[in-house]
């Protein structure tokens, strides 16, 4: 079984998790389009790596949290690849703070990018899929969406509109041979989770996941392969959780 030769659209791809799903999907053969908001220079050098190594990738600028940009990205992808079969739904912020210190703005602003990205990209790529028969969509969730943490009730709350929304959206796209799961990460050191780590180097976090460490971007990009290809072709509406342990613990959500 294999996805080589498929055509994959990867949002928020210029770093983190993102940019190691690309190069993971690209190992296997598939063309990807690296999506980025601002960090042009970073997607470019995910797609410049990829060439290096003998895939095909190209960038595409657009906001996940403007319906406008995600059409013409996707026609876009559609256009330069020769058509599309994978999404996979990573871009996302965070502005973490507690509940009563949180600006109005900061809760709007991390559901529009977080959810909004993941339904704008996939109703505009369902269409094609639908048409084609086939296709697979991978949402980058976190357990957050399923657990608590002191100070990310934005966040929180983001993930779990996506957890629930990739389980209504693989019930309708189910009889159209397009399965739609996610990916829920723990902690992983990239830009979002920064803040959660710094100061003892993440060792008071380390102590609370039954791995004793932290995940790694490649990891993750593990599942989302997984998710993604052939080898997965019975699971839809699945929440897969890539954590360590972390969310098979009862405790306190404390740095």
């Amino acid at each position: 079984m294999t996805i080589s030769g498929q055509v994959a659209l990867v949002t928020g791809g210029s770093r983190g998790i993102g940019a190691a799903v690309c190069r993971r999907l690209a190992r296997d053969g598939v063309a990807v389009a690296v999506n980025y908001r601002s960090s042009e220079g970073a997607a470019k050098s995910v797609v410049r790596d990829i060439e290096e190594h003998g895939g095909r990738a190209i960038t595409v600028a657009g906001d996940v949290a403007d319906a406008g940009e995600v059409g013409a990205m996707t026609e876009q992808v559609i256009r330069e690849l020769g058509g599309l079969d994978i999404l996979v739904n990573n871009a996302g912020v965070s502005q973490d703070a507690l509940l009563y210190d949180m600006a109005m703005d900061a809760w709007l602003d991390v559901m529009r990018v977080n959810f909004g990205g993941v339904f704008h990209c996939t109703r505009a790529v369902l269409p094609h899929l639908m048409a084609k028969g086939a296709g697979a969509i991978v949402n980058v969730s976190s357990v957050m969406g399923e657990r608590g943490w002191i100070g990310e009730s934005n966040y929180a709350a983001s993930k779990g509109a996506v957890n629930a929304f990739t389980r209504c959206a693989a019930l309708e796209a189910a009889r159209f041979g397009v399965r739609v799961n996610a990916v829920l990460p723990g902690f992983v050191p990239t830009d979002l989770v920064s803040a959660l780590v710094e100061g003892d180097g993440g060792k008071s976090i380390r102590k609370q996941i039954p791995a004793r460490r932290l995940g790694t971007t490649e990891e993750i990009a593990d599942a989302v392969r997984f998710l993604a290809g052939p080898e997965s072709s019975y699971m839809t509406g699945s929440l897969l959780t890539v954590d360590g342990g972390a969310a098979a613990v009862l405790g306190a959500g404390r740095p």
